[in-house]
C-alpha cells in the first residue's frame, strides 16, 4: 500500500523560506516519480514540481522556477520541496503525490490515482 505523509508547512512572511517533506512508503518500484501540488482557497489543484527517480530529472511550473527546488534524501523515500522567496500567492495546501510513469502529472493532477496522494500541509505566506 502506497502511503505519503507531508510535513513542514506553517506561517511565513513574504520573502521567507520553508522546506516541505514528503515521506513515502509502500512502493513496489524504485523509479516512481514524486510530484508536489498545491490548492489555494477557491482555486483548482495545480502542479508545482516533480522529480523523476529514474534519471533524477526535475520539472517546475513557470510560476515557481528559480524559487522552488525539489530533491530527495539518500536514506529512506523522502522527497523535499525547498521554497524560497515566498509570495502571498504561494499560500495553499501543499500535497505530494506519486505516479508509476512520468512527471506529466504536474500538468495533469487529475491523472493521479486517488490512492497516491498525501494528506497535505498548510503553507500560509502573510505579513
Amino acid at each position: 500500500e502506497v502511503q505519503l505523509v507531508e510535513s513542514g508547512g506553517g506561517l511565513v512572511q513574504p520573502g521567507g523560506s520553508l522546506r516541505l517533506s514528503c515521506a513515502a512508503s509502500g512502493f513496489t518500484f524504485d523509479d516512481w516519480v514524486i510530484g508536489w501540488f498545491r490548492q489555494a482557497p477557491g482555486k483548482e489543484r495545480e502542479g508545482v514540481a516533480c522529480l523523476n527517480r529514474y534519471d533524477d530529472s526535475t520539472y517546475y511550473v513557470d510560476s515557481v522556477k528559480g524559487r522552488f527546488a525539489i530533491s530527495s534524501g539518500n536514506a529512506k523515500k523522502t522527497v523535499y520541496l525547498q521554497m524560497n522567496s515566498l509570495k502571498p500567492e504561494d499560500t495553499a495546501v501543499y500535497y505530494c503525490a506519486t505516479d508509476p510513469h512520468s512527471c506529466d502529472i504536474v500538468d495533469n493532477p487529475g491523472s493521479v490515482s486517488d490512492n497516491y496522494w498525501g494528506q497535505g500541509t498548510q503553507v500560509t505566506v502573510s505579513s
